[in-house]
């Protein structure tokens, strides 16, 4: 980072002062941590997270023992074995693995095609097409207004060339929960050979699933995304799946990712899926109510805003995302940023340049609903007195910057 960019940052801060209250909404870019999962992070890195789990001495194997033990914790929620989970640092991390480790395990076959949906994760989506330059052919899948896969033009899609499809279970910007059952049944149906990948970062804690039930091969999860620690996160790849290395180095304990393992960050990630899990019923309602108050809140006080995305069950818990018509979202960020609202404009992924979210435009929405875009994520964390005061200063911060924005209301 130069020194100049960190000056501005001080400046900014300075300038931003201390809002009366702060609420913080943007969990999918970076999430708040429960206290237990912090707790058991830092305690495991205090009594031997700080050791190699692949070096022979007491440390190393009690080192060992967090990742085994973490592996039981979350294979457990995930419906699977705890050999078939890997561990990275990213959901990133783990969708490139996903993506460019099976292609390049199979970079001789005769199939060339990778379906993804139009609405993937970027890192999906990049992911896919960094491997167009190999041979292979990519094709996205298109979705309807609310973002639901189109299942006709899937099938239409798949043939003999096809070599994996790649679904998310929850889109992270809209909220729609996929009929993946429904998915990959019309994938196997059409040949049981293609390999099936799910970006299921969102999912988890949110969405029940068991993933050997659904009949899916390859899956990601990130830490974080469970109100677990950052620097965590793991692929699920079914037993006896082939996906071939795309980083090098020293081997520790993870047979296809090099380095150390960030082991405490790891015994978080597993604390905080138990405690999702242990309340998952308690907190999913939690979070569709005030998932719900801020949408119905926001649409009856605010004219010309778009719910992005369904509503009710087959939208996930947390998720709020809402265009704010004859309003640019970044300024719409900075002005309630100052009112001590924190949110994230369009896609996390896109918000370092000014180009309307990929998911947004894939939906139907013209290029000045997608800029106008705000997305929320609702945690168990947040009460109604949060969603009370951002339902306040909402209205007012579109206000502002709608009667400086050349854009004006017609």
């Amino acid at each position: 980072m130069g020194s100049e960019i960190r000056r501005d940052a001080e400046d900014l801060i300075k300038i931003h002062g201390t809002p009366p209250r702060e609420v913080y909404l943007d969990s999918e870019n970076s999430g708040l941590i429960f206290p237990e999962a912090l707790k058991a992070m830092v305690d495991c890195y205090v009594a031997y997270g700080y050791g190699h789990p692949s070096i022979t001495h007491k440390v190393g194997w009690e080192s060992y023992e967090v990742l085994v033990k973490s592996s039981e914790v979350i294979s457990k929620a995930l419906g699977c074995s705890s050999d078939e989970i890997l561990y990275l640092h990213s959901g990133t991390e783990a969708n490139n693995l996903a993506v460019l480790g099976f292609a390049k395990a199979h970079v001789g076959s005769s199939r060339r095609k990778i379906l993804v949906s139009s609405i993937e994760h970027l890192s999906v989506i990049h992911a896919a097409e960094s491997l167009v330059k190999y041979g292979f052919d990519v094709v996205k899948i298109p979705v309807d207004v609310e973002g639901f896969v189109d299942l006709d033009a899937l099938s239409s899609l798949i043939d003999s060339n096809t070599l994996m499809v790649s679904v998310g279970m929850v889109n992270h910007e809209i909220g729609v929960i996929q009929d993946l059952r429904g998915i990959i049944e019309v994938v196997k149906d059409r040949d049981e050979n293609i390999v099936f990948h799910t970006d299921a970062v969102d999912a988890l804690g949110r969405v029940k699933f068991n993933l050997k039930d659904l009949g899916v091969d390859l899956a990601s999860f990130s830490s974080h995304k469970v109100f677990g620690p950052k620097g965590a996160a793991c692929l699920y790849v079914s037993d006896g799946l082939n996906l071939e290395p795309i980083l090098y180095g020293q081997l520790s304990t993870q047979r296809l990712w090099p380095g150390l393992e960030n082991v405490p960050a790891i015994c978080g990630f597993a604390k905080a899926v138990e405690v999702m899990m242990d309340r998952f019923d308690e907190f999913n309602s939690k979070m569709r109510g005030l998932r719900d108050m801020l949408i119905d809140g926001i649409l009856s006080s605010v004219d010309h805003s778009i719910l992005n995305g369904p509503r009710g069950g087959r939208r996930v818990s947390d998720n709020v995302n809402i265009s704010f018509i004859y309003c640019e979202g970044e300024a719409l960020t900075v002005e309630l940023s100052l009112r001590g609202v924190y949110v994230s404009s369009g896609s996390a992924c896109t918000s370092r340049i000014l180009q309307p979210s990929h998911v947004l435009i894939a939906i139907g929405r013209r290029f000045e609903e997608a800029h106008g875009s705000i997305l929320m994520k609702v945690t168990p964390m947040h009460s109604s007195d949060d969603i009370n005061y951002v339902l306040e200063n909402i209205p007012k911060a579109v206000g502002r910057v709608r009667s400086i924005s050349p854009f004006k209301v017609g």
